[in-house]
């Protein structure tokens, strides 16, 4: 048998997902198992969302779990490079094979005729998708529209009839009608691949052998089964893994839970227990023992005692764990080293002080002034947030606008935060003062503390998004008709 290669391929868009360390860790676990090799791919071909912050972010949320990798970026290797927007080139002379084929298609539909199209679609009832519009030019209108630079993209072709069947590793054959499949973009209108393509011709140049991925890559199978079919390329053996949920079984999403592997790391977990728990998402071990490491689930692995069930990630299961690992695999004088360096490393201790120095009288102060630093959610209570000016949707509205606000900041810094929140205020037509109220409150817990915008910079997105909604929830939460008209009045803001 050949050597078996998996990979992970994450997008530097937003923070490090669980998700993406769950699929790590199984790909890594399966070739690792099998003696083969695990490689780590940066898919940045979203180039107007993708970041050096967020890229920086997910190696090292994956390093800080020890799921390490054999090929990729810091290491490199036979198959390089391992970031997307670094093999512009490969992408040009593969979309060229497939033009000069006929395999693929110039499109000159322009998004207005594109919405139409969905909107008539829609209101037929009809499958949503492309119309093959552009499939209806001669080569000699094609090339002289080419020529001329009109804007277009390129499509690849889709069978009209029939259906793509394939066999999973997990759920046997799956077979889905190719009436189903849209005629996918494959190189955008600025020349840039489509994840689709780039992560066909990436997986078969870096000899890819099994695609272990979340299911709801699914619909998407067939497009990138004919993509390789196209070529004449070998398809590599697809296995789709089960969706982590929430506890009520909805899909995981940092609306309902958080899902940043910064989270937990700020939070206090350690690295060894995140892991572990995350193996245990669908998987068990033979003997069945709840507590195992890495070296130890990559020895016993079987991805076919993998369950299709949905797993439940529980951060209260998650805690339990977690304590037992600092109970159980922590002496005192580990715990103690492990505790100072979270609680009190050098940067963290650097940024703090100089906000404390300047409001305590006592060292004695320190803890009840800047206990929020190190600890869980403050405590909170709707009759903390009584205020003269603002009413309790008012508040919500700030701390739902400033959530978004702050999600959005490509920059985490205190100018970028500051000029945001102020600029927010702004356009809510509120004082500084009383905007700034709700935010003191869902940060601290306390009407007056250290500077709430140095405080959020501090703490990082993880945790004070975390904070944001936990206040909102405190304040009733936000229902789905209040959400509509939240994000409809947020979206119209200049």
């Amino acid at each position: 048998m050949s050597e078996i290669r998996t990979r992970i391929a994450p997008s530097p868009t937003g923070d490090p997902h669980v998700g993406t360390a769950y699929i790590a860790l199984f790909n890594r676990c399966f070739a690792h198992h099998h003696g083969g090799k695990f490689i780590l791919r940066i898919e940045d071909t979203d180039q107007v969302r993708s970041t050096d912050q967020s890229e920086k972010d997910i190696l090292e949320a994956l390093g800080w779990l020890g799921l390490s990798w054999d090929e990729g970026p810091g290491i490199g290797g036979e198959y390089g490079p391992y970031k997307q927007s670094e093999r512009g080139e490969i992408y040009d002379q593969h979309i060229k094979q497939l033009l000069d084929t006929g395999s693929a298609f110039p499109c000159f539909c322009t998004s207005h005729r594109l919405d139409d199209l969905r909107k008539q679609q829609m209101s037929d009832k009809a499958a949503v998708g492309y119309d093959g519009h552009c499939l209806q030019l001669g080569p000699e209108a094609v090339a002289a529209r080419v020529a001329a630079g009109e804007e277009h993209v390129i499509r690849m072709k889709i069978p009209k009839e029939g259906e793509c069947t394939f066999d999973d590793m997990l759920r046997g054959p799956v077979s889905i009608s190719w009436s189903q499949v849209d005629m996918q973009v494959l190189i955008k209108s600025d020349g840039k691949p489509t994840y689709h393509f780039a992560n066909v011709v990436d997986d078969h140049l870096m000899r890819i052998s099994h695609v272990i991925r979340g299911e709801e890559w699914i619909n998407s199978a067939p497009k990138h089964i004919l993509l390789y079919q196209y070529f004449g390329w070998d398809v590599p053996v697809l296995c789709h893994m089960p969706l982590l949920r929430n506890p009520d079984k909805s899909k995981l999403s940092k609306r309902k839970n958080p899902t940043s592997i910064g989270y937990y790391q700020a939070m206090g977990y350690l690295p060894e227990a995140m892991l572990n728990y995350l193996g245990m998402m669908g998987w068990t071990m033979p003997t069945g023992e709840e507590m195992f490491n890495l070296q130890e689930m990559t020895h016993s692995f079987d991805i076919n005692r993998v369950s299709l069930g949905g797993p439940i990630f529980d951060i209260q299961k998650l805690d339990w764990l977690n304590g037992k690992y600092i109970r159980e695999s922590l002496d005192d004088q580990q715990f103690a080293k492990l505790f100072a360096e979270w609680a009190f490393s050098a940067d963290k201790i650097q940024r703090i002080v100089p906000l404390l120095k300047q409001r305590v009288e006592r060292f004695c102060d320190v803890a009840e002034l800047g206990s929020f630093f190190i600890s869980a959610n403050p405590t909170l209570s709707i009759e903390l947030f009584e205020h003269k000016v603002l009413t309790i949707e008012a508040q919500i509205k700030i701390l739902q606008f400033s959530l978004w606000h702050l999600e959005a900041l490509e920059v985490w810094n205190r100018e970028f935060i500051e000029s945001s929140l102020q600029g927010l205020a702004g356009q809510l037509d509120l004082k500084i003062r009383d905007f700034l109220s709700p935010l003191f409150l869902a940060i601290s817990g306390k009407a007056v503390s250290t500077s709430v915008i140095e405080s959020i910079d501090i703490l990082k997105l993880d945790i004070t998004r975390a904070r944001l909604r936990a206040a909102i929830d405190v304040l009733g939460g936000i229902s789905k008709k209040m959400a509509k008209n939240l994000e409809r009045e947020y979206r119209s803001l200049d």
